[in-house]
This record gives structure tokens, C-alpha cells and sequence, in this order.
């Protein structure tokens, strides 16, 4: 059984025909998914599409790329979400360095403001770090007791050791499945498996089988099959690996 660590599952591009999405993924094994928010506006749909299934884990926060949505009394609206419907984490949150007219002062407003919540609610973290994974570790480090994974993490070694350091897993998903990716597979391959998480992040970053098309929780096997190739070990036991962190991070039922 495996458990897709990040997938947006309430996106609209899911709505026509979620219920076979899901129905695909729980034949693929992937029985589980932790659902990360990406705005205020969109909690209450997150919500209500992991009420329809009880292998759905919403987790809120507010998304660096939707910059332009937050407001400040976001933070304080997300504090009683947090309070109130009780998320297995807090996120997706993070910092963009990538996307060029995100201001970065606003982005490290919002982020420190999830971390303190993440700090207060003893929650774990979904951290985005595109091009910004060193000021996502100085601002982690300035807020101590934290936990939680960077998904889609794509620095260096040097950068996932520290963040291993400081109680953060990391997540890998389709970029992995590229043959040229070859620093982030030498990571696959070389790094603690107490570490590791795998995604899909669907129904972005299709893998390498379905190149610029939709991706879907279902696709997580092809993740798993890769990481477990580069590793020289059975699929099955990277599987009991990684849902085990996972279970362990999110606090997860140990079934569905």
C-alpha cells in the first residue's frame, strides 16, 4: 500500500472524473493521499473532496506561486481552520524564487506565518522551495521545533543533509523518472530511506511515461518502480519504507 505524500486531488482538472481517478489509484496500490492547499479561497473544496473518501488528508496553507490571492487575515483564517478542522499538516507553503514578480519580502511573510502555526499546532510542514531551498533551511532554522517535508525537492546533496538535520524528509516524484535528471537520481539512489517520501504532485509533473500529460495519484508505482531500480532493492520493500515515513510524519492511520 502506498501513500501519495502530495497530490493536489481537489484540483479542477480532477473534476470530471475524480471518483475513476481514485478508483484508478486505489488498483495501482496507492491507497492513500495527503491533499495540500494552495490558497484561502480553496479550503473548502479541499475539504469537501477528502470528506468524500476516507483515504484523502487535507492539509491547509497558502501556496508562494498564489501570491497575488493572499491577504494578511489569511494567517489568522487559517489559524482557525487549523484549530478547527484539524489538517495532517500545514501547506502547501514555501518560497518561489523561480517564478519572476513574486515578491520575496511577502513570500518569507506568509512563510514564517505557516511555520509559526506548524510550530504552535505541532503540525509538520509542505514546503515548496523552487530555486530557494537555502532561504527555506535559514528561515526553518530561525523557527526552531519544526518538521515536515520539502516536496519536489530539487537542490543539492549538501542542501538535503541539512534538512535531514533539522527533521525534514524529502519528497521525490516524476522529475526522478527522467534519465537526464541525473543529480536528483544519484539522490534516489544514495540517500537514507528514513528520508524519503514519493509524490506525484498530480496533476502536475507528469513522469517520463506520460510526458505533457495529466498526471494522476495512480502514476505513483512508476515513481516507485524508478527509485527502487537505481537503488538495486525490491519495490515492495521501498514501498514499506516510504509509507512508513510517511505514516509516521503525517500521523497517518496505519490503514485506510
Amino acid at each position: 500500500m502506498l501513500v501519495d505524500s502530495h497530490s493536489h486531488f481537489d484540483a479542477p482538472e480532477f473534476d470530471s472524473d475524480r471518483a475513476a481517478a481514485l478508483a484508478r489509484a486505489r488498483a495501482a496500490g496507492v491507497t492513500r493521499q495527503v491533499v495540500p492547499a494552495v490558497s484561502a479561497a480553496s479550503w473548502p473544496k479541499l475539504r469537501d473532496v477528502c470528506a468524500q473518501d476516507s483515504g484523502l488528508f487535507p492539509a491547509y496553507g497558502l501556496h508562494p506561486m498564489f501570491l497575488a490571492d493572499h491577504r494578511p487575515e489569511h494567517l489568522d483564517e487559517l489559524n482557525a481552520w487549523i484549530e478547527r478542522e484539524r489538517p495532517v499538516a500545514v501547506g502547501e507553503c514555501g518560497l518561489d524564487y523561480f517564478v519572476d514578480g513574486l515578491d520575496r519580502d511577502r513570500q518569507h511573510a506568509y512563510f514564517d506565518g505557516q511555520l509559526r502555526l506548524a510550530r504552535e499546532f505541532e503540525l509538520p510542514l509542505i514546503v515548496h522551495a523552487r530555486r530557494a531551498v537555502d532561504a527555506v533551511i535559514g528561515a526553518i532554522r530561525r523557527t526552531a521545533g519544526l518538521r515536515g517535508v520539502v516536496h519536489s525537492f530539487s537542490g543539492s546533496p549538501e542542501q538535503a543533509r541539512q534538512l535531514w538535520d533539522l527533521g525534514f524528509l524529502i519528497g521525490l516524484g516524476g522529475p526522478v523518472t527522467y534519465e537526464r535528471a541525473n543529480r536528483l537520481r544519484m539522490l534516489a539512489r544514495t540517500m537514507p530511506l528514513e528520508f524519503l517520501l514519493l509524490e506525484t504532485d498530480a496533476p502536475d509533473q507528469p513522469d517520463a511515461g506520460i510526458r505533457g500529460q495529466r498526471n494522476e495519484p495512480a502514476r505513483l508505482p512508476r515513481v516507485l518502480d524508478v527509485i527502487a531500480a537505481l537503488r538495486g532493492i525490491p519495490a515492495d520493500e521501498l514501498a514499506r519504507a516510504t509509507t512508513r515515513n510517511a505514516e509516521r510524519l503525517f500521523a497517518l492511520p496505519a490503514t485506510s
